[in-house]
């Protein structure tokens, strides 16, 4: 392996081929269980070569203007939103790890907002400035997520939460496909007869 195959792949690189993949998942070239291990290849990868085999036999994105086998429609008003030139808007490479820190970490601070004000109202109100009790709720809460947040970033759990919906959103996508089931006959507001 030589040259650009034996490269190490970024995270940016992992991201572009889990959108190539939901695209052709999307355009009824995989089906769920193909694009579900390819996803978990894909952020497996280490090399080029490891991301390129999983889409050797996918043709090439053609811009849907450009393609003449999708019709041009429309996009809906939120894929509008970050895209250019009709592809959609590039995900920074620390934007995975970004999200999992905030939905890790938000709540906690929120709460910690909450029983400091609280704290702090109490010491305004009583005139004198009061033991600052919100230690016991900050201290012990904040030295658990400071060690998850260690063991998850080290075990990669950032990129095994964007599997996770990957999964989800491919399943749910799926379940919008399926058709929908002959009426039967009790179905029928029509008295039989």
């Amino acid at each position: 392996m030589d040259g650009r195959d034996g490269m190490r792949a970024a995270d940016a690189d992992r991201e572009a081929v889990a959108d190539r993949l939901r695209v052709a998942l999307g355009e009824g070239r995989l089906d769920l269980h193909e694009y579900d291990e390819r996803l978990q290849r894909a952020y497996a990868a280490r090399t080029y070569a490891e991301l390129d085999a999983l889409l050797t036999d996918l043709p090439p994105v053609t811009p849907s203007q450009r393609s003449a086998l999708a019709p041009l429609t429309p996009p809906a008003a939120g894929e509008l939103a970050g895209a250019v030139g009709g592809q959609p808007a590039p995900v920074a490479p620390g934007g995975v790890t970004a999200r999992w820190l905030a939905e890790v970490w938000l709540p906690y601070l929120k709460v910690i907002a909450i029983v400091v004000t609280i704290w702090a109202v109490t010491s305004l109100l009583s005139q004198d400035l009061l033991y600052f009790w919100p230690a016991w709720v900050a201290g012990p809460w904040g030295a658990v997520l400071a060690v998850s947040t260690i063991t998850g970033l080290a075990g990669g759990e950032p990129r095994r939460q964007v599997i996770e919906r990957e999964r989800r959103r491919a399943k749910r996508d799926r379940r919008g496909e399926l058709p929908a089931a002959e009426p039967d006959e009790r179905d029928d507001p029509r008295p039989a007869g």
